[in-house]
């Protein structure tokens, strides 16, 4: 297969789930991030909203999304995730959203990073929307992801 080709389509077109059972074992981390714009006023509340500590409950959502993701997302294989982190931080016009995705499998963990950052965001967008429907989820993307071949 060549860097242009889709992994998860077969030769006649169809949708597939790749086999990764020759690849080998390696540890593998990735990390995503996504921003939710905001109003100053709203960012400032987000501890104390009436449905209360949007960036605690984020931070759950986007761990449990990150465990999920071959659930959510069709073709994904599921993961033994040995570590999820998500941290929230609140910045001019918004909160950042960065989550770190951890395993030692025969496929990446991008996907499980990009579904905690996304679903982190949408939290946060859910808690925030009676205060502000200004707000935006923007910047979903992968940061970075790495592999080190084991043994």
């Amino acid at each position: 297969m060549t860097g242009d080709e889709l992994s998860h389509v077969d030769e006649a077109g169809g949708i597939r789930m790749v086999d990764v059972g020759a690849k080998p074992q390696a540890r593998r981390r990735a990390v995503a991030r996504a921003f939710v714009r905001m109003r100053a006023e709203t960012a400032e509340r987000l501890r104390t909203l009436p449905k209360g500590d949007a960036l605690a409950s984020a931070q759950v959502a986007g761990i449990m999304a990150a465990k999920r993701t071959s659930e959510l997302i069709p073709l994904c294989h599921p993961l033994p995730l040995s570590h999820v982190e998500v941290v929230l931080e609140v910045e001019q016009g918004g909160v950042a959203i960065e989550a770190a995705a951890e395993t030692t499998a025969q496929t990446g963990v991008e996907m499980e990073a990009l579904t905690g950052a996304a679903v982190a965001a949408l939290t946060v967008y859910d808690m925030a929307k009676a205060v502000d429907r200004e707000m935006v989820v923007e910047e979903i993307r992968l940061l970075e992801k790495t592999k080190e071949v084991l043994g």
